[in-house]
């Protein structure tokens, strides 16, 4: 009976109908700029104002003050000296009716006089005869020169009052040594000021607000007319399919935008090569997997039909064989997918790892490989303490007591994954290395850089061929039996776990002298130290 479909659970539909949270909004180009300008934009024209406001301010009053005088310089042109040394103001109904001709209220004329003794000074506190207006206007703080006109603010029966005041001295021709001191003044209501000022601060303040809405509308409108090829780019893009991974057209795209639009495209580019690439693992991995598949099945019906007993075992063991090679293949095929991957949640500091120690734990581990294949694996310690077999030494070495020691050479990187790194190279010069060879692993320091060596007297790989070996599956035709039986991985899972930590793998001559041809193969790991 099959088995019923699970129903999803409460808890997993929530999870799945949930709706992602939403970012905090951010402020939007036009409001950074808005936020940018304006308040610049209105402190300059306020200040323009200001000063536009004090220079209107200063011509109105020196326009009022000038159409206040006028009276003032009438009346005093006017005053003579009578026959019987009195003074009088000719033709003053005139000079009034054209003062009070623009019915404004509060105006006020007065023409008072002060005689001066015969050959004392004048006492500003002597009587004062008034000829004409209304007497009580207030007087100057001060006492002005002759001729000059002085202007000042006052309140007059509880009114504010701008006043004119000139004073003059007038000599009595019938009588020598008699003069008179005038004073004129003229004085009006501010309220025509006041109101001829405010209406002057409001066509300002109104001038100012219409450009400041002007500018913000102009920003408004030019981010937008800016953005529109943005937006027709978002459109483009959410109207795209999820395997469309064509780089993104930028023409008619604001200048300042083609650099993040270039660097759109190349990430597109390096997402497209890497699901090119993840096709390709894909088809190879399916490739090398189904070839020892059908050998294990047509091994498989070979041992059901056959009836001896001893073929039917010498099947089994060619199965069990090939499942083992097969296995390895997974295993490698499960490792280059975990190198060549992003490690997202990884670390933000690796942690540090002893290479030399790294590399005696591999050592020991393929020392049994290596014995069945009758080969001389050896061991070079990076504090110079030397293995030529790798029995002695590295077995009689106390493991606990290198456990609480510093390491040796330390370099920021997993451990799991240069320990795969270094398996895979000894692997590879034990598979490729004739019986009887020799292998030594040599791990020291040149210069920042913590190396480990692996030296082989295989048949080694030409200078020209050392790249290719390097690539996914490749197998060499020149390194004889042993690449029958490999799946063409090992170089390539060890080179991507060297750089995912920061290092690389070198191959050169081994120039061991035990080598068929006298070369042989030298594959490097160079990782930067770790300073402390």
């Amino acid at each position: 009976m099959d088995p019923q479909p699970q129903q999803p659970t409460p808890s997993s539909a929530a999870k799945t109908t949930e709706p992602a949270p939403q970012q905090a909004r951010r402020f939007g180009i036009r409001a950074r700029l808005l936020a940018l300008l304006l308040p610049g934009i209105v402190a300059l024209l306020a200040l323009d104002s200001w000063s536009d406001y004090q220079a209107l301010t200063d011509s109105l009053v020196v326009a009022y003050d000038q159409s206040l005088l006028e009276p003032v310089q009438a009346l005093a042109n006017g005053i003579v000296v009578a026959g019987d040394g009195s003074l009088r103001v000719q033709e003053p109904f005139s000079i009034q009716a054209m003062f009070e001709s623009t019915h404004l209220r509060y105006k006020y004329l007065h023409v008072g006089v002060q005689r001066i003794p015969k050959g004392k000074a004048l006492d500003v506190n002597s009587p004062e005869t008034t000829l004409m207006g209304v007497p009580g206007l207030p007087r100057p703080a001060q006492r002005p020169p002759d001729g000059t006109p002085v202007f000042y603010d006052a309140v007059h029966e509880q009114h504010p009052v701008r006043v004119a005041a000139l004073r003059q001295t007038v000599y009595d021709d019938v009588h020598p040594g008699v003069a008179y001191s005038v004073l004129i003044q003229a004085a009006e209501g501010i309220g025509p000021r006041t109101e001829a000022q405010a209406e002057t601060l409001r066509q300002e303040l109104l001038r100012d607000t219409r450009m400041v809405l002007v500018m913000a509308l102009l920003v408004w409108l030019g981010v937008a007319w800016t953005l529109r090829p943005l937006e027709r780019l978002r459109r483009s893009l959410r109207e795209r399919s999820r395997d469309d991974l064509k780089p993104l057209d930028a023409s008619g795209v604001p200048q300042e935008v083609v650099p993040l639009v270039d660097a759109v495209n190349h990430h597109i580019a390096g997402h497209r090569r890497m699901v090119a690439e993840q096709s390709q693992f894909l088809a190879d991995a399916s490739h090398q997997l189904r070839t020892p598949l059908s050998i294990l099945s047509i091994q498989a019906g070979y041992a059901v039909r056959e009836t001896d007993p001893a073929r039917m075992r010498e099947s089994l063991h060619a199965i069990v064989a090939q499942l083992a090679r097969t296995r390895r293949l997974s295993e490698q095929l499960l490792a280059l997918a975990h190198a060549t991957s992003e490690d997202e949640a990884g670390p933000a500091e690796p942690a540090v790892a002893d290479l030399n120690a790294i590399a005696r734990a591999v050592v020991l581990q393929y020392l049994p490989l290596a014995r069945e294949n009758d080969q001389d694996l050896g061991w070079v310690d990076a504090r110079g303490d030397i293995a030529a077999n790798g029995t002695e030494d590295i077995d009689g070495t106390d493991e606990a007591s290198e456990e609480d020691d510093p390491p040796v050479l330390p370099v920021a990187a997993n451990a799991a994954e240069l320990h795969e790194v270094l398996a895979n190279l000894v692997h590879n010069a034990i598979k490729y290395t004739p019986r009887g060879g020799n292998i030594t692993v040599t791990v020291r320091r040149e210069a920042s850089y913590a190396l480990a060596e692996v030296c082989d007297s295989g048949p080694g790989i030409a200078p020209e061929r050392r790249e290719q070996v390097f690539e996914r599956f490749h197998r060499d035709a020149s390194a004889g039996a042993g690449a029958a039986h490999g799946a063409g991985l090992g170089l390539t899972i060890a080179r991507s776990y060297a750089r995912r930590n920061g290092g690389e793998i070198e191959l050169d001559n081994a120039d061991m002298p035990e080598s068929a041809n006298g070369g042989g193969l030298r594959a490097i790991l160079r990782l930067p130290l770790r300073a402390f």
